[in-house]
């Protein structure tokens, strides 16, 4: 697609003018006005002459001299040759009638006193007009033949403006002295504005966009529309998806309004563009109730969702926010991030970087004696399914002995409230990422049935936009790079909900807990990945290649279910669930197990992490979660040689073996 620039071939003594430095610019533009002025002078005087007569216009060569070498000097003054000409705006003709009326009182008061027997007083009211009109127009001249001729580069991108309100109108001004991008229409779904001219283009309807696409020559559509809900932004997303041409959007207004983008920051389009939904107000009630004037402690706080629930909790006001991490880095960030919105917020808030290990269970006990915690927000897990699946023995130390230790720390310092944040993986699972959560969710709901001051709960949802392994980021990097889009298979779907409105209804679902039962977040209607690919792609211009279409430019491949991969997620194992005061958060009764039962398994668990028998493993997770089934074959990477190829027999007579030598020798 040709570029603006690329239309117009400018002559080479015309570019050398304009490339030359500010300087010569600036004398250039005042040798014109001086002869410009001294002409206007000489014409508002023939205008005001009803019978030009050769005695009176010979009068007029005084006016001549006069009117430019009494205004050059007040127009430079007011900074009329400071002005930059690309970045010249409206207020120009302000400052243009106030030079121009100052020069024509002094141009009035000396040619009185000269030449008043035969310059008519009209002509000074003439001359102001005219120079009004010139000092102005000139200049918005100037800066447009500036932006088309000379103000774009070779790449600069003709854009259609999806949005003509404020948002809209501010992008379009930046935009045109951008040598990036050049506007070129406004679209807009209100009727009112169709057929308006806002920043000298022409607004029309979104059912014009085909046409207008073609017409312009536009590769790129941006959408200006900050403060549209997420169901309306979908819509018009939706509607875009089957134009040949890129979209990209603004930042949201939220962004906006804190600062930290602006109107100008074009981004590409991400998931929540895609596939968010208008979030419910929390309720400050449920939103206050373990956090505000508490100590309280998030584990996992550098990962996606402990980071969000540290934001979330700092705007609450807790006394003090312990942050437990076993990644430096992660802590690094999120304590560097936290201290500087609490700054901001004017808070005096302790927030408290705590490096170390969930599975180090006294490490964890000492913090929570010490800072007197009242509430645990429980995120740090082992949480890539893939990943886990090789790597059993350390899934399982910290995703089941990890929440275990947490969970007995909370007990006996006298913790308030334990919140586990859960998966809808644990449902009904397929991997052992799943089977070790929903282990850890028996665990509490054991834990909840003994004597204590705790109150233990668990929140269980799906995917969250924008966490850690997203596939988002992987498919635009793949559409970057010219494809394929490697997705597992043309069935799978997910859950998605936005990490924000994630952590709220934690927050919020703790606060309603009394002990023992699984919070269950809705998170609307599933998704199909592989939609979500094909929106994508077509979403940046381009076209899927498969075989009806063997020209396309991006090929999806399937490459297959990964390691315990489902193809479905649920977030509910029976069917004994009922509603709450909140309309996002359900409550879910599930089936339990008898806390020995629960802790004669952990017993054996722990002695199959220190025997690295991953084997074992599976067998005590296979006996423990219900449904559970493991898929293919799965063995800790970090000890190869401990793969267990033993047959189904002999792996019961193993765990029989294990469990009988454990009732005798319990591992607390």
């Amino acid at each position: 697609m040709k570029s603006s620039s690329a239309r117009y071939q400018l002559p080479s003594a015309i570019k050398q003018l304009a490339n030359l430095p500010r300087s010569g610019r600036q004398l250039l533009m005042l040798m014109l006005d001086i002869v410009a002025l001294a002409s206007l002078s000489w014409l508002a005087l023939y205008l005001a002459l009803n019978e030009p007569s050769p005695v009176k216009m010979g009068d007029g060569i005084w006016l001549c001299l006069l009117a430019p070498a009494l205004s050059i000097p007040i127009f430079v003054r007011v900074g009329l040759y400071r002005a930059v000409v690309r970045y010249i705006g409206t207020r120009i003709i302000q400052t243009a009638v106030n030079a121009v009326t100052l020069a024509t009182i002094a141009i009035t008061l000396l040619g009185i006193f000269l030449i008043a027997d035969t310059i008519p007083n009209t002509t000074y009211f003439i001359y102001w007009s005219l120079a009004v009109l010139y000092m102005t127009l000139s200049r918005l001249y100037l800066r447009n033949w500036y932006l088309v001729f000379m103000g774009t580069s070779e790449d600069c991108r003709r854009i259609i403006v999806y949005g003509a309100g404020h948002a809209g109108m501010q992008l379009a001004t930046s935009l045109q002295t951008s040598r990036l991008y050049r506007p070129v229409a406004f679209v807009d779904d209100s009727e009112k504005l169709h057929g308006h001219i806002v920043q000298d283009l022409v607004v029309r309807s979104p059912a014009d966009l085909p046409q207008l696409v073609e017409r312009t020559e536009a590769d790129l559509i941006l959408l200006a529309l900050p403060s549209v809900t997420h169901q309306r932004r979908q819509n018009i997303i939706k509607e875009l998806e089957h134009l040949p041409i890129e979209v990209k959007t603004v930042p949201s207004l939220t962004d906006l309004m804190s600062g930290k983008r602006q109107i100008t920051d074009v981004r590409e389009l991400d998931i929540e563009d895609l596939l968010g939904r208008d979030s419910v107000d929390p309720i400050p009630e449920l939103m206050e109730s373990c956090i505000t004037g508490k100590v309280v402690m998030v584990t996992g706080a550098g990962g996606s969702i402990g980071a969000e629930l540290c934001r979330q909790i700092l705007l609450q006001k807790p006394s003090n926010l312990i942050l437990f991490e076993k990644s430096e880095y992660a802590l690094y960030e999120i304590e560097k991030e936290l201290l500087i919105r609490s700054h901001k917020l004017k808070q005096k808030i302790n927030v408290v970087p705590i490096l170390g290990s969930i599975e180090h269970r006294r490490r964890i006990e000492v913090v929570c004696k010490n800072y007197g915690v009242q509430t645990i927000y429980h995120a740090a897990a082992c949480k890539h399914v893939p990943l886990v699946e090789r790597n059993p023995i350390e899934g399982v130390r910290n995703n089941i002995f990890g929440t275990y230790f947490t969970a007995l720390a909370a007990q006996t310092t006298g913790v308030e409230t334990f919140i586990l944040i859960s998966t809808d993986k644990a449902v009904r699972t397929t991997n052992v990422m799943g089977a070790t959560k929903r282990f850890a969710e028996l665990i509490l709901q054991g834990m909840a049935k003994q004597d204590g001051s705790t109150t233990f709960t668990m929140v269980r949802f799906g995917n969250v936009l924008g966490s850690s392994g997203s596939v988002v980021p992987l498919f635009q990097d793949q559409i970057k790079q010219g494809g394929p889009i490697t997705v597992t298979h043309p069935e799978i779907t997910r859950y998605f909900m936005t990490i924000r409105e994630a952590a709220e209804l934690v927050i919020q679902a703790g606060s309603m807990a009394e002990g023992g039962e699984v919070f269950v977040l809705d998170m609307g209607q599933p998704i199909k990945i592989v939609d979500l690919a094909t929106r994508l792609i077509r979403l940046n211009g381009l076209n899927v290649k498969d075989e009806k279409h063997p020209s396309g430019d991006i090929e999806i491949v399937y490459t297959g279910l990964r390691p315990g991969e489902k193809l479905y997620e649920e977030l509910l194992i029976g069917e004994n669930v009922s509603g709450t005061v909140h309309s996002r958060i359900m409550r879910a009764e599930e089936d339990e197990l008898d806390w020995q039962t629960v802790k004669d398994y952990l017993d054996i668990l722990d002695w199959s992490c220190h025997d690295f028998s991953p084997a074992q493993i599976l067998n005590v997770l296979t006996r423990a979660v219900a449904g559970y089934r493991p898929q293919g074959d799965v063995w800790d990477i970090s000890c190869p040689e401990e793969k267990e190829e033993e047959d189904a027999e002999e792996s019961v007579a193993a765990y029989e073996l294990s469990h009988l030598y454990h009732q005798n020798n319990t591992v607390q």
